[in-house]
């Protein structure tokens, strides 16, 4: 909804926020009391540390940008504008679901 009416910063936020959100459950499943942090970065270098699982490592090294991108979503929510267009909101939907998908793998 947010695409088709333009609204690509908002978008961008939604994503990360539902990144984010996803990420900390994830931590929760495995045990761990996540950190207070607005970081999809640190998360999953969290999420890599406690499992182990290589495919979180190699998400981290392919998509540094695009995740670093995406904490520029939720800072520029609050303090400074951020326009994204709608290639960038499509490539990191695109992201988003196979961080979810691998990361889903790894911790079951």
């Amino acid at each position: 909804m947010q695409v088709e009416r333009g609204f690509y910063d908002l978008a961008a936020f939604s994503l990360e926020q539902g990144l984010q959100l996803y990420l900390k459950a994830c931590l929760l499943k495995l045990g761990v009391d996540y950190p207070r942090t607005h970081s999809v970065r640190r998360l999953l270098e969290l999420i890599y540390k406690v499992s182990g699982g290589e495919a979180v490592k190699d998400l981290l090294y392919k998509f540094s940008v695009e995740l670093g991108a995406l904490e520029d979503a939720y800072v520029a929510s609050r303090y400074v504008p951020r326009y994204y267009s709608l290639e960038e909101v499509e490539r990191l939907r695109r992201v988003v679901e196979e961080v979810v998908e691998v990361v889903g793998g790894v911790i079951g």
